[in-house]
């Protein structure tokens, strides 16, 4: 089967650009991708891949690599530990090497911010952000949508509480842009050091009770070394405060559920006990990223 994207860019570098319609074009070859009975099929064979990761990942390259492979694709792992990165060769020669090579997409992630839309302007085969920086991580956010729609049927008309670390947090930033688009409501929740007060005017900052009176629920990871001068310094105190706990979890609406966009600091942000509740939807999202990525794989080299 064959597919028409909602697209003028094949690049993939965040949510904030991108359409609603392009959005949904993504989640609706997502649904066809999950149904298919066939683990790996021909549909890009010939076609080259490389992941190429300047910054530490486990689920997201996987999930891609899964993806790739699922379409056929010849997939080439890059790793900045094991690269001439470490001996000082830039990020714009390391993706400029590979696309010499002959590579028809460029999986990337990175630590620098803004870099990835200049990489794109000299790049001309199709780039996809798997995180840059605290800016975007749009195949996360797709992910996430691709979840929510999945159990509730539709987004528009959702309240979304994201709770945590915004002002680090990528992730919140591609659900913010995208959720919007698609008729949600979005709400932060984070101590006063951990809010990022230029989105403020695009969510609200609530206070805990309020944010777990949601739809749906999404906690963050936490890295308190990035706080060490700021308020909740210790793991305990951040639970105490903004973990979502047992007792917590207790008061949110009984249809709501929980997400997470992992890795978990389990009792810090989440509590074991919650983390394969009824209501939580963490490990669904982690099996949905395949055919979202699929989906995004098959649409940059379409």
């Amino acid at each position: 089967m064959t597919q028409t994207f909602v697209s003028v860019d094949r690049h993939l570098l965040g949510l904030k650009d991108l359409g609603p319609d392009e959005i949904r074009s993504i989640l609706d070859r997502a649904a066809y991708w999950e149904q298919q009975p066939n683990k790996v099929t021909p549909l890009l064979n010939g076609k080259f891949v490389a992941n190429m990761f300047f910054e530490n990942s486990t689920r997201t390259r996987f999930s891609f690599e899964v993806a790739e492979k699922r379409l056929g694709c010849e997939v080439l792992n890059f790793a900045a530990a094991a690269s001439s990165v470490e001996k000082g060769e830039s990020i714009y020669d390391t993706v400029r090497t590979l696309e010499s090579m002959g590579i028809d997409a460029g999986v990337i992630r990175m630590k620098p911010i803004g870099l990835l839309a200049e990489l794109a302007t000299k790049i001309q085969v199709p780039l996809i952000n798997a995180g840059d920086g605290n800016n975007e991580h749009p195949t996360q956010a797709l992910l996430d949508f691709y979840t929510m729609r999945k159990h509730f049927g539709d987004i528009r008309g959702l309240t979304v509480s994201i709770i945590g670390d915004i002002q680090h947090s990528r992730v919140a930033r591609s659900n913010l842009w995208g959720l919007l688009k698609l008729g949600a409501k979005v709400q932060f929740c984070a101590p006063k050091n951990m809010q990022a007060p230029e989105l403020a005017a695009y969510a609200p900052y609530v206070e805990m009770e309020q944010a777990l009176q949601a739809d749906v629920v999404m906690m963050l990871r936490v890295q308190l070394e990035r706080h060490e001068k700021g308020m909740l310094s210790s793991a305990e105190e951040y639970r105490e405060h903004y973990g979502l706990t047992v007792e917590r979890a207790a008061r949110m609406q009984p249809h709501a559920i929980i997400m997470h966009p992992a890795p978990i600091n389990r009792n810090v942000e989440i509590d074991d006990e919650l983390v394969e509740c009824d209501k939580s939807k963490i490990f669904t999202q982690m099996a949905h990223g395949v055919p979202i990525r699929m989906a995004v794989v098959e649409r940059a080299m379409q």
